[in-house]
């Protein structure tokens, strides 16, 4: 892998100009594809808006519930996704993941792969691993990421020896719920991760007080999960009318501002809301174009729109 780049040598490479620009909500032209933001350690970049896999992908991999999720996949590629995340703890995703990414053949590009490793038994990480990818049915994994902090100092060597093998591109930890932040900013502050996992949304923001901005202090992408709290703030919002500033960031919807305001914070790389709902894949992928919230709608969204999620 790169030599780690600092943030504050991530932020010169870039320029001041690029470094700030998410505080100018800028139109994009409406031909141009996804929003996307690079990883600090590489300078790789990805769509801001990615996909999870927990809950909508597992169902029975032989069933013709497998069918909607290729159509999900097929809409996700088709907007210009790439970033899906799983874990060996959501019970079929793995194997519903392969089946689909083999029937969509060359129509799953580019993909970047994303897993876990979830085993309290830190020689058992090896084997989930090489599970995982025979079920995903690929070479080498994108991103592979200590599931919930679950053993994480025994699964971190096991990851690096991966990566350095050439199977892993880049290593990371994760969290959910709003758990553990204390735990994970000591591993943060231990380990050169290259991202971190965990829950930031507008109605969850307590990673903005110390976690975010470790992150971006040290380089290391993030990724958002449970953007939506479940479909809970979505349901929350669904009878309220949309704002008259919606219009102002490119947005059709509240699950669009919902992902606009996770994927505008300055440390945020990626968000990935999960969905088995097509038309829902092509509306979250939606938040991937036009413009972003600055500094100051997003203070208007916390003090107008974070009251109503309780």
């Amino acid at each position: 892998m790169p030599r780690r780049t600092t943030r504050r040598a991530f932020l010169r490479r870039l320029g001041l100009a690029a470094a700030t620009a998410w505080l100018r909500p800028a139109r994009l032209p409406a031909a141009a594809g996804p929003r996307t933001q690079p990883i600090p350690i590489s300078g790789e970049r990805v769509p801001v808006i990615g996909m999870g896999s927990w809950l909508t992908f597992d169902v029975p991999p032989l069933g013709p519930l497998v069918d909607t999720r290729v159509e999900v996949l097929r809409a996700f590629f088709a907007a210009g996704g790439g970033m899906i995340d799983s874990s060996p703890m959501y019970g079929h995703a793995e194997d519903v993941i392969g089946r689909c990414l083999r029937r969509l053949g060359a129509a799953a590009r580019p993909l970047f792969a994303a897993t876990k490793v979830w085993t309290p038994l830190a020689w058992h990480g090896r084997r989930q691993v090489e599970d995982s990818f025979r079920l995903w049915g690929v070479e080498r994994f994108s991103l592979l990421q200590i599931h919930n902090m679950v053993s994480w100092e025994g699964h971190y060597e096991t990851l690096r020896a991966l990566q350095a093998e050439g199977r892993v591109r880049y290593v990371g930890i994760t969290t959910s719920h709003g758990r553990r932040h204390r735990e994970l900013e000591t591993a943060l502050r231990a380990k050169p991760f290259d991202f971190v996992q965990l829950t930031y949304n507008l109605g969850d923001r307590e990673a903005e007080a110390r976690l975010l901005p470790l992150a971006a202090e040290r380089g290391i992408a993030v990724i958002a999960n449970r953007p939506f709290r479940r479909g809970d703030l979505i349901d929350r919002l669904a009878a309220r009318p949309l704002p008259s500033w919606a219009a102002e960031i490119d947005c059709q919807g509240w699950p669009q501002v919902l992902l606009k305001f996770v994927v505008s914070h300055p440390a945020v790389t990626c968000a990935i809301p999960a969905t088995s709902d097509p038309e829902h894949m092509v509306e979250n992928m939606g938040a991937s174009r036009g413009r972003l919230p600055d500094a100051a709608l997003r203070r208007r969204m916390v003090r107008e729109v974070a009251p109503l999620l309780g």
